[in-house]
Formats: C-alpha cells, sequence, structure tokens
C-alpha cells in the first residue's frame, strides 16, 4: 500500500486538496478479481439515473440546506414544508431507473466477485438492479414510518393519501434534490395539507431514512462493520465520503489493513486511505471493469 499524502484542508466543506487519481481501472481490476470485496456506494452513482448528489460540481448542497431532524420533528411547519415539496420530488425519484453502474454492481456480486453492497443513497436502484441483501445505510424513501407508534407503510400509500388530501396540489419543482424534496415557493407549501398516521393518529410521519443530525441505526451500523471485518477489500463509488456515517467505514478497513479502492468524480475525504483512486464517471468505470472481469472469468 503506497504512503499516504498530506493533508490541506480547504475552509468550509471538508474536502482534501489532494491531486487527481488515474483513469486506469486495472489497479482496480487487480483486487476485485480477487474476490471478497465489499461496495460503499454513494451518490454519485445514482447521478445518470437523473438523481443528483450533494457535493458534487454542481451538488445542491452548493444552494440547498437539507431537512434536518430536529427542524423535522420540532414544528409542523417544518413538516409540512417537508412533505410539500417531497410530495412532489418523490414522483421523480419513483421514476428513476438503474443505471450502468448500479447494473455493474449486481453483475459483479452475481458473479462472486462482490460479497456485499453497502450504500448511503435512499433511492432503492441497487436493489432495483438486481443487486441482493443490500444495506440501505439511510434507509430507503419508499417506506414511512410512525415515529410514535413505529408502524411501517408503503411510500406510494401516503402519496395516494396526500394526492386525495391535497387535490389540485402543483407547483413548479425547480430543482430535485438527492433527499427526494424540491424547490418551492413559501406560499406553495402553506397550502399543503398533511395526513395523519393511520394505526395511532400521530402527525408524526416521516419518510424511513436518516435526515441530517440523525444517527444510523446501531444494528445497521454493526451489520455493516461485520461485512467489512469480513471482506478482502473496500471498493467506494461515487462518494465523497464527507458525511461520518459512510467514511467511518472506509477508516476501519484502512486500519485493519484493507485495501481500500475508491471510483469518483473529485476528490473524497478518504483520499488519504486509498490504495487506488480513479476519477472517472461511475457508468464508464464500472461497464469496463465488469466486461474486464467477466471477460477473464470467461
Amino acid at each position: 500500500m503506497r504512503s499516504r499524502p498530506t493533508l490541506t484542508w480547504s475552509p468550509g466543506p471538508d474536502v482534501l486538496s489532494l491531486e487527481p487519481g488515474t483513469t486506469d481501472v486495472a489497479p482496480v481490476a487487480d483486487v476485485v478479481g480477487a474476490g471478497g470485496v465489499v461496495v460503499l456506494s454513494g451518490a454519485g452513482i445514482s447521478t445518470e439515473s437523473g438523481i443528483p448528489d450533494y457535493r458534487g460540481a454542481s451538488g445542491s448542497l452548493r444552494t440547498h440546506t437539507p431537512m434536518t431532524y430536529a427542524d423535522f420533528v420540532g414544528s409542523e411547519a417544518g413538516r409540512q414544508r417537508y412533505w410539500a415539496r417531497s410530495h412532489l420530488g418523490w414522483r421523480t425519484i419513483a421514476r428513476a431507473h438503474p443505471n450502468e453502474g448500479h447494473r455493474a454492481v449486481a453483475v459483479l456480486q452475481a458473479r462472486g466477485f462482490v460479497d456485499g453492497v453497502i450504500t448511503q443513497n435512499v433511492d432503492g436502484l441497487h436493489g432495483a438492479a438486481g443487486a441482493r441483501d443490500v444495506i440501505e445505510l439511510h434507509g430507503n424513501l419508499d417506506r414511512v414510518i410512525c415515529l410514535d407508534c413505529r408502524t411501517t407503510s408503503a411510500r406510494e400509500e401516503l402519496d395516494r393519501r396526500f394526492r386525495e388530501a391535497n387535490p389540485g396540489f402543483e407547483g413548479e419543482a425547480t430543482r430535485i434534490n438527492p433527499d427526494g424534496d424540491v424547490e418551492l415557493p413559501d406560499e406553495v407549501v402553506r397550502t399543503f395539507r398533511l395526513v395523519d398516521c393511520t394505526t395511532c393518529g400521530s402527525s408524526l410521519l416521516k419518510p424511513d431514512v436518516v435526515f441530517f443530525g440523525e444517527n444510523v441505526p446501531k444494528a445497521r451500523a454493526e451489520r455493516c462493520y461485520q461485512l467489512i471485518d469480513d471482506a478482502r477489500a473496500v471498493l467506494v463509488l461515487g462518494s465523497s465520503l464527507t458525511v461520518m456515517s459512510g467514511f467511518r467505514f472506509v477508516r476501519h478497513a484502512a486500519k485493519a489493513g484493507k485495501p481500500v479502492l475508491i471510483i469518483n468524480q473529485g476528490l473524497t475525504r478518504g483520499d488519504p486511505y486509498a490504495t487506488v483512486r480513479v476519477n472517472l464517471p461511475l457508468g464508464e468505470a464500472l461497464t469496463t471493469l465488469t466486461e474486464t472481469l467477466v471477460g477473464q472469468a470467461s
């Protein structure tokens, strides 16, 4: 493993100032070809499906502040703002289809090169592409949970109830965000009517995803650590690793001496721990990787 470069932290966001990575996926193929790899994916793998990321060159965190857990549970106005925007934005997420990157991960898993998939995404596209037993670190927008009685239900059902409670509700969705909401004027948001839990009547219905300021469930995090412990290597796909919930698994793997492979357009917080860093679009890189490995195995 190569020596770690010196870190220079820039002011503001947690971004590393390092030299760009290689565009050659051969070193990644050398490691993945031996099997025992765990994939850790982020928003960058879904951008080619039309879902933007938070921290890329055009990432929405540059102009958008995601809903926090405290804001959501703290006021009805906060929940109204979230659900009005998410009611429109979720339709875009629900219509999204897996891209070449998602399909490549599923193929690599089916061929025995990848043992497990951990995703920071909430769009369900890895599963839709055929990947098995995906650990959705931050949950899935397809599910809804009541924070009082803990009943879960399908997002499609809540969408139906919202449409019934808000006939004719429309807004111009100027931008879709990775958490499934859109930008809407305040005057439009204030017209949106919320619905309550059908089990207990609580107003605390929430998408079954981890908001900013909320912790990943302990049991889920422990499953991820176990996957990392059992793996030979970790392959990071399309994540800046800025959020500790994903970054900690890279540090854990590196501390154990396991190779860390990163494919991402742009710098990541995990770059100092990387054995190989590839700077390419995910669809292109993973298609090449899959064709190489499947061709070698034929």
